[in-house]
C-alpha cells in the first residue's frame, strides 16, 4: 500500500484512531493533541484520554492546524478559527456546485 493509499483510508469518516494513533499519523505529541482537544479543534469519542477515538478527518485536521501555526505564525485559537472558516467554505461551495454553479 502506498503512503497516498494509506493516508486516504486513514481520512474516511469511518476509521477511528485511539490518542496515540492519531499522534503517530501525525508525529506530534500528545501534548499536542491535548491542546488541540482542549482549543475544541478536535473532537474525540471517549472520556478520557486512554478511551478516546478520533474519526479518520481528524488527522488532516490536525495536519492544517499544524502548517497553519507553522507557515502563518497562527496561535492555536487562530488555527481552530481559521479550520472552522475553511471547512465552512468547503460547505458552501459543494452546495453551489450542486446548484450548478462553479
Amino acid at each position: 500500500m502506498t503512503e497516498r493509499e494509506l493516508l486516504q483510508e486513514l481520512l474516511d469518516e469511518g476509521v477511528e484512531l485511539t490518542l496515540a494513533e492519531l499522534c503517530r499519523a501525525c508525529s506530534v505529541h500528545a501534548e499536542t493533541v491535548l491542546a488541540m482537544v482542549e482549543e475544541g479543534l478536535l473532537e474525540p469519542r471517549g472520556t478520557a484520554p486512554a478511551e478516546w477515538r478520533f474519526p479518520g478527518p481528524a488527522v488532516r485536521r490536525v495536519q492544517v492546524a499544524l502548517r497553519l501555526q507553522r507557515d502563518l505564525g497562527l496561535n492555536l485559537p487562530g488555527a481552530a478559527l481559521a479550520l472552522d472558516l475553511l471547512e465552512e467554505l468547503e460547505i458552501l461551495r459543494r452546495r453551489l456546485q450542486a446548484l450548478g454553479g462553479e
